[in-house]
């Protein structure tokens, strides 16, 4: 927040108004002159005038040195901003229309987020299996299994009031993989080398990953009100990818965390589509390959943009 400094030179008083932000553990200042022998009145108009200016200079700054700062457009921060009230006042129609709202998003994702990993399960199947209880003669139990596990992931995911840790992750892939994955691998990190069709790079080795998830979490903890959260859930979602710790359900698992992250920070959860899963996959490869955040960010942007224009 913003202070006056007064200083007093040849009984002349000099105002400014200075601005401290942290980082990396020290402290940066930003000072804008106001002017001299300013009476009551002149100082409030000069404070309510330069604080954007100050204000400013220190984003600008912050950009300068955090690339991280960089990746969202002033243009889709306003959009941001609409797009969060939009969503609150969408949160405060009836309770049958949440319902309608509810039951259509959870079919539309648990499809796509099942499709995305291999399914065969239609939308229409999907939508019978979870709200009509009929069971299609020409799916796989597994696949069955897949899409009822799913809504009670995602259903427990709404219901808990938290925060991520790994007891939360382990317990959502547990949700996800009972009765489809064995004891010893459902809810638990994996304990052998898994390797990524069509990939060079081999994801860490077992005795890694609870090293790299802590670290993760670690980044969360500390970033999370840093950061705006479109920019923490892309980062938590490509490094939980690039992590892999489980032997299979990563990216359903990594799906249901970006939403959880979203829905957290008043942000509408989005459904990422299997038709564009090649666009998703190589925007996650680039997060994780080369350091490159922005198209992942830019996925995100444009699926909220895609769920508010539907309120």
């Amino acid at each position: 927040m913003a202070y006056t400094l007064v200083k007093i030179r040849n009984k002349k008083k000099y105002y400014y108004l200075i601005k401290n932000i942290r980082i990396n553990n020290k402290w940066k200042k930003f000072t804008v002159y106001l002017g001299s022998n300013l009476n009551k009145k002149q100082l409030i108009d000069k404070k309510k005038k330069y604080s954007k200016i100050l204000e400013q200079r220190s984003k600008e700054y912050l950009k300068r040195i955090d690339i991280l700062r960089n990746l969202i457009s002033d243009k889709d921060l306003k959009f941001l901003e609409l797009a969060k009230q939009k969503y609150k006042k969408f949160s405060k129609q009836s309770i049958a229309t949440r319902e309608k709202y509810y039951e259509w998003f959870v079919t539309t994702f648990t499809y796509n987020s099942n499709a995305i990993e291999g399914s065969t399960i239609t939308l229409e199947e999907t939508s019978m299996i979870l709200f009509e209880k009929i069971t299609p003669s020409n799916r796989t139990l597994r696949e069955v299994r897949e899409v009822e596990n799913h809504k009670k992931a995602f259903d427990y995911m709404l219901t808990y009031k938290g925060d991520i840790n790994k007891k939360f992750v382990l317990r959502l892939h547990r949700i996800l993989t009972i009765d489809i994955l064995q004891k010893e691998e459902s809810g638990k990190f994996r304990k052998v080398q898994v390797f990524i069709r069509g990939e060079k790079q081999m994801p860490p080795k077992p005795k890694l990953i609870s090293l790299e998830l802590n670290k993760l979490m670690k980044w969360y903890n500390k970033n999370k009100k840093k950061y705006h959260p479109v920019i923490v859930a892309s980062y938590f979602h490509t490094a939980f990818e690039g992590v892999h710790p489980f032997v299979d359900f990563n990216g359903r698992t990594g799906r249901l965390l970006l939403n959880f992250i979203l829905l957290k920070n008043r942000f509408p959860a989005i459904d990422i589509r299997t038709k564009e899963k090649i666009q998703y996959y190589r925007a996650i490869k680039r997060a994780i390959k080369e350091g490159n955040l922005k198209p992942f960010v830019n996925l995100v942007i444009k699926y909220i943009k895609e769920m508010v224009d539907k309120f």
